[in-house]
């Protein structure tokens, strides 16, 4: 809803609503949904965990992964292949209890990410292979023989 205008006749515009405290219910519901979510419902609730940033290279005779996730131990990873999709995920529970004489104190964690990647058909399935070593997941695709890119070479004429 819009304020209402009057035009008198020399042309300058005046303003009549009398009720310029209070907000109109087009500017209120505009501000409702305009407005930025609170922080509570945009904060990862977990323990500290956010999506792992990755690097991918090719090279003439595959791909590389690399994604950097400290702090982690190799049995926390799942590396799933379905399809021609790579899931890279892991979950981790994290629970301390200390007691003393009056109290009793627990804290608990969790913390996941997933992070999928379509794979090319160039890519040798059976041969993929993953290593995590200092923090760093590493991962090799290998490609199919025929997808290879072959060294140059000169041909004779005839």
């Amino acid at each position: 809803m819009s304020n209402l205008v009057n035009v008198p006749k020399n042309g300058s515009l005046a303003n009549t609503n009398s009720n310029q405290n209070f907000p109109n219910w087009s500017n209120w519901l505009d501000d409702i949904f305009n407005r930025d979510l609170p922080s509570v419902f945009t904060s990862n609730f977990n323990t500290g965990i956010t999506l792992p940033k990755v690097n991918i290279k090719e090279t003439a005779d595959a791909f590389m992964v690399e994604m950097a996730v400290p702090g982690l131990k190799k049995s926390d990873f799942h590396l799933d292949l379905d399809n021609q999709v790579l899931s890279i995920s892991t979950q981790t529970k994290q629970e301390n209890e200390h007691q003393k004489d009056n109290y009793t104190r627990r804290e608990f964690g969790y913390s996941s990410f997933k992070r999928t990647f379509t794979l090319p058909e160039s890519v040798n399935e059976e041969k993929i292979n993953a290593n995590y070593k200092d923090g760093i997941l590493s991962i090799l695709l290998p490609k199919k023989e025929e997808a290879k890119q072959k060294p140059p070479r000169t041909i004779k004429i005839s």
